[in-house]
């Protein structure tokens, strides 16, 4: 099998998150939590307002996964997440992805994903398990 992802490799995709892609979010998932989608809710929340879904965010890492490392035809076998801050509508999130260790003779390789916001701060962190068909 061909190694074409050292360890080390990394990719990133940024996205500024808007209102419309949290309202689609909710639409599409059927997750009309009101923090999400109700703004005088969430102003009482501990948050202070509206924020996205966890699992918007999260897909920033599939992006990267799917589309650039290791990309096309890599399917995603687990993530493991931890959500360390909140992601306000207008926040613009780095989603970054990089690889572990060198891959298992089966093609799996473990990568370490985080997504940053525009302020540095880290708004989640965690590892994927994903196997590239190459």
């Amino acid at each position: 099998m061909t190694t074409p992802f050292a360890q080390g490799s990394r990719e990133e995709f940024t996205k500024t998150i808007t209102e419309s892609d949290i309202y689609g979010y909710a639409g599409i998932t059927g997750d009309f939590n009101p923090v999400h989608v109700n703004e005088t809710y969430a102003q009482g929340t501990r948050f202070k307002g509206r924020i996205a879904h966890g699992l918007l965010t999260a897909g920033l890492i599939s992006s990267v996964i799917g589309t650039r490392l290791p990309g096309p035809g890599t399917i995603y076998l687990s993530q493991d997440l931890t959500f360390s801050g909140p992601v306000r509508c207008n926040d613009t999130i780095t989603a970054r992805v990089e690889v572990m260790d060198p891959p298992t003779q089966k093609g799996r390789y473990r990568l370490k994903t985080t997504c940053i916001n525009q302020r540095g701060e880290m708004v989640l962190d965690g590892t994927a398990m994903v196997l590239w068909p190459g």
